[in-house]
């Protein structure tokens, strides 16, 4: 037999004599599993209970909705607007409302996208001065856990002030605030945060030198940004658009304050568009609202309705990220 020392397992110590005693623990050591303490599995078990309850009350919140509204939803509906009536059959459909939601939410991420991205690049790209961007970075953190209870009223009272009479219905110099165009302001401030958030988040998975290799062939940081970054950036963008959207769609609160809550269109002025965004209406979130038992209205069979159609709009806008964000996770830098 060979006089050659013993040597261990690759690693930090390959070359050096071990003895026999030694060997055997290191390689038994290796075939064992990994070894779970009492608290230990207790934790794993908490953690699966918890997982699997969070799995099963949004089932159970989705199969009732489903179930309710499919009972409940006549196709009529969705191409008549809500009428004066005294049952459930007579008070039409809920046209009016979903026009009011595709509007709302069209005009907060109007504003809400383009904000929020800007906001995003410069606090990746700038960030100067540095007490600037904490501040703004505060913001938009303080924006994501703002209740819209006080969104609301700040909305109301800005869009109440004269300066601002001409976005919304006045009589007798009586300005009410009330509009698609304040809803829409108040409500992008909700979708914001969800569009800085995934834009960085977009902008910091690029490496350093796709940025170097483009100052490199004489682009400025500018046109970097503008034909780089950015269309690199686009399926998270849209993630964080349609997050925003998803999270405008299902407030309630600002509706009812700044929008109005009216049941119906009520255009301002004779400018198709432009009347229609300053006149008031409501959404589905308020339809569902008003008209629940516990409403002023109390048509438990629409709100079952409205709520199985809003349902199925947020499934879409979950569908959109969902795609996208895989485009994401498949976007490798080398």
């Amino acid at each position: 037999m060979s006089d050659a020392p013993l040597r261990g397992p690759a690693g930090p110590a390959e070359g050096r004599p071990v003895p026999d005693g030694q060997v055997a623990v290191a390689v038994r050591r290796a075939g064992d599993g990994p070894l779970w303490r009492p608290l230990d599995r207790l934790g794993l078990g908490l953690a699966w209970f918890a997982g699997l309850l969070f799995c099963v009350i949004c089932g159970a919140i989705v199969l009732f909705v489903i179930v309710q509204g499919l009972r409940y939803l006549h196709p009529s509906m969705l191409w008549t607007n809500p009428r004066a009536g005294y049952t459930q059959n007579e008070t039409g459909g809920i046209l009016a409302e979903l026009i009011g939601t595709f509007l709302v939410a069209a005009v907060a991420m109007a504003i809400a996208t383009p904000v929020g991205v800007g906001v995003a690049v410069w606090l990746s790209e700038y960030a100067r001065p540095a007490f600037l961007a904490r501040v703004v970075e505060s913001t938009v953190e303080m924006l994501a856990g703002a209740p819209s209870i006080v969104l609301a009223l700040f909305g109301l009272v800005l869009f109440e002030s004269r300066a601002l009479a001409f976005l919304s219905t006045t009589n007798d110099g009586i300005v009410y605030g009330k509009s698609f165009i304040g809803a829409g302001a108040m409500l992008a401030l909700l979708g914001l945060p969800l569009v800085v958030a995934n834009t960085r988040e977009g902008l910091q998975a690029i490496p350093n030198h796709v940025r170097e290799a483009s100052y490199a062939v004489g682009k400025t940081k500018i046109a970097t940004i503008r034909r780089v970054l950015l269309p690199a950036t686009r399926p998270s963008i849209i993630t964080g658009s349609m997050l925003g959207a998803g999270h405008v769609i299902g407030d309630t609160t600002i509706i009812v304050f700044v929008l109005g809550d009216t049941g119906t269109l009520h255009p301002v002025g004779g400018i198709p568009l432009l009347g229609l965004l300053r006149g008031t209406g409501s959404t589905l979130t308020s339809f569902v609202y008003d008209n629940a038992p516990t409403g002023d209205l109390n048509q438990p069979q629409k709100a079952y309705a409205a709520a199985f159609v809003l349902l199925l709009l947020v499934l879409m806008v979950n569908l959109v990220v969902d795609v996208y964000g895989r485009r994401t996770r498949e976007l490798r830098w080398n």
